[in-house]
């Protein structure tokens, strides 16, 4: 694995999705109570990591269909770009049912990873997509299934079910390319988060900017909103 994203995962990756450390501290403490059932302070936080992680995932994504130099890596570009925007769209769906204000930008430590992916060329390009992604896409599934767990939002459980399926499909095509480093991933999945919180959160929206959309390719099937069932 390149060393300049050694050191940048082993000082910058926290768990993918926020709601990590929220959920094990307040997961029953609700903040609304819509017709879809209780939202609590975990679903919010749920909700916009979904969001911030498709900001940082999506540009990932692109960057690997245009100069992956295998084709399994532009697969698995293809299908972040795919998974993401519809993931984004269902997630900017919910977020407007549920009053929750979305960010357009990524936090500051996702920020740099796509900065250092960016950097990135070649071979190293390919190897550190696929462990950067995997490590934080296989932490994020823990956090999945801590959410559906608990949460008592139809919109918010129905959310996580889709999370879900663009999280086992993009670990698939990552493992696919035979790049990932195994290893690597297993440290950064077991090293507690260092950063201060402010580098962990993504900030909030700019009241004049239009919402960012990620827009799905033109031959991608969009997914059905998520179910109020």
């Amino acid at each position: 694995m390149g060393g300049a994203l050694s050191l940048t995962l082993g000082s910058l990756l926290y768990p993918a999705v926020l709601g990590v450390q929220k959920v094990d501290s307040a997961p029953e403490r609700v903040i609304a109570t819509p017709p879809t059932g209780p939202l609590t302070e975990a679903d919010r936080d749920f909700v916009v990591e979904v969001r911030s992680a498709g900001l940082w995932e999506y540009p990932v994504g692109q960057m690997a269909s245009r100069k992956g130099t295998t084709k399994a890596v532009r697969i698995a570009g293809e299908h972040l770009i795919d998974g993401r925007a519809s993931l984004d769209a269902a997630c900017r769906r919910v977020a407007q049912r549920l009053n929750i204000t979305l960010p357009n930008r990524p936090s500051p430590q996702q920020q740099g990873f796509v900065a250092t992916l960016k950097a990135d060329s070649g071979k190293r390009f390919d190897t550190d997509m696929a462990t950067l992604l995997r490590a934080t896409d296989g932490q994020a599934l823990s956090t999945i299934a801590s959410v559906r767990a608990t949460t008592r939002n139809s919109l918010v459980r129905a959310l996580t079910d889709q999370a879900n399926d663009t999280d086992l499909d993009h670990l698939a095509v990552l493992e696919k390319t035979g790049l990932v480093d195994f290893d690597q991933v297993l440290v950064q999945e077991t090293t507690a988060p260092t950063l201060p919180a402010q580098d962990m959160t993504p900030p909030p929206p700019v009241a004049t900017q239009p919402q960012v959309v990620l827009t799905p390719p033109a031959n991608s099937t969009p997914s059905p909103s998520p179910s109020v069932g």
